[in-house]
């Protein structure tokens, strides 16, 4: 039952230790390698504490000018600092802001797609498309957003969409009087990180008038290295573009960032305007007002931790860890090409490794298993279609080269 009187807060915090550290996952270990990285730092852990102190509600620009003016100078900073179109900056048609999760970028997306191509066509006629490699989230938001159709497009040899058939598929569809409405293409999908042909499938939208969204959740904050800029080539044509600094940018959970090219279509698709939201700075067109820009109403200070980081690492100190990152993926993914017990099943453009045992999916799910029961590594067991591998992720933002040692003393061993 809950406490009918107050506690000692030194009784809470013991029982932090005895009874809530026992039952987490550790994402912040540096033996963490499952999932993606979902990593934290000093700035931005107080960052998120002087957010939450200070308490605000970011709504409206009048509701707390501050949270809204640091958000967008924030987001104006990584398009310069991730190569992105400097239309994409709030100073010109587009902009950018926080949102929760890539996720929920993604739904807003495919919503004004939505909101756009039912203007001319019924809603039960509309097509979202996307790769057989794309993350959850697009056919989650579809079904979402009311989506009748969505085509899962077939990938190449390395797991990236194929336009030849997307197209064949959108001109199929507009043969049976269907209406494609939304691409969604990915920079780093979750399975392998595929990189799919950005521009390509960029043009392919512009000649059929369809919206379309780059998911680089994980991989968007490699951009920050310019070596890694080829691989989102063509992200200029893209509609709207989300990447989370909570994955790989050492701001806290939660922290995705979302771009449109053009803020009228989304602000016109998601803006009510009752009494009790109105008011003359709003109403002059001179501010933004975030409410606009997603589903919620209510928004919590995030730009601050995110603010925190840069400001405390510089775009300099993000680089080297991001790229100390990269050189321990290539490090284990070499280990694994000089062992003939080990196949890779895909490139490795960044810093997730993904390979498989040789003896087969038995083999390499024992792998995984023994890898999870060391104690102080985890990775992640995956497959595509009936091909088991392993995916590690490497990310974290203390983990060094001894941390790919210990991890690869479990895989010797266990292999």
């Amino acid at each position: 039952m809950a406490p009918e009187q107050p506690e000692k807060f030194s009784e809470v915090l013991y029982d932090l230790d005895e009874v809530v550290m026992d039952g987490l996952t550790h994402w912040q270990s540096p033996g963490w390698f499952g999932y993606f990285p979902a990593n934290a730092s000093f700035p931005s852990i107080l960052g998120e504490l002087a957010s939450a102190g200070l308490g605000q509600q970011g709504m409206l620009w009048s509701t707390s000018p501050a949270s809204t003016e640091i958000e967008s100078r924030v987001l104006d900073w990584l398009v310069d600092l991730l190569g992105l179109p400097p239309e994409w900056k709030t100073t010109g048609p587009g902009g950018g802001v926080i949102q929760m999760s890539a996720s929920d970028s993604t739904h807003t997306a495919l919503v004004v797609a939505r909101h756009l191509a039912s203007r001319s066509a019924g809603i039960d006629s509309l097509v979202a498309y996307t790769s057989e490699q794309a993350h959850s989230s697009i056919e989650k938001g579809a079904r979402v957003a009311g989506y009748q159709h969505l085509r899962l497009i077939e990938v190449d040899d390395v797991y990236a969409m194929s336009p030849p058939a997307l197209e064949t598929a959108m001109s199929e569809d507009l043969d049976d009087g269907l209406t494609p409405a939304f691409i969604g293409s990915a920079v780093g999908t979750t399975g392998t990180t595929a990189v799919d042909p950005v521009r390509r499938i960029g043009e392919i939208a512009k000649e059929f008038e369809v919206w379309h969204h780059v998911d680089a959740a994980y991989a968007g904050s490699a951009m920050i290295c310019p070596e890694f800029r080829h691989l989102q080539d063509g992200v200029e044509l893209a509609d709207s573009y989300t990447f989370n600094p909570h994955k790989w940018m050492f701001t806290n959970f939660d922290c995705s960032v979302f771009y449109v090219r053009d803020r009228s279509p989304l602000i016109d698709t998601l803006s009510i305007l009752p009494p009790y939201l109105r008011d003359q700075v709003s109403e002059s067109g001179q501010v933004i007002d975030y409410r606009d820009w997603h589903v919620p109403l209510g928004r919590r200070f995030r730009a601050l931790k995110l603010w925190f980081v840069l400001r405390s690492y510089g775009a300099e100190g993000i680089r080297h860890h991001i790229r100390q990152h990269v050189a321990l993926a290539r490090d284990l993914e070499q280990r694994l090409a000089d062992d003939d017990r080990f196949e890779l099943i895909a490139p490795t453009p960044f810093a997730l490794v993904s390979f498989r045992h040789v003896d087969g999916n038995d083999a390499t799910e024992n792998l995984g298993t023994a890898i999870n029961a060391s104690g102080h590594s985890y990775v992640t067991p995956s497959k595509i279609g009936d091909l088991a591998f392993i995916r590690v992720s490497i990310g974290q933002t203390h983990t060094e080269h001894r941390h790919l040692d210990r991890l690869w003393s479990v895989i010797d061993r266990a292999a």
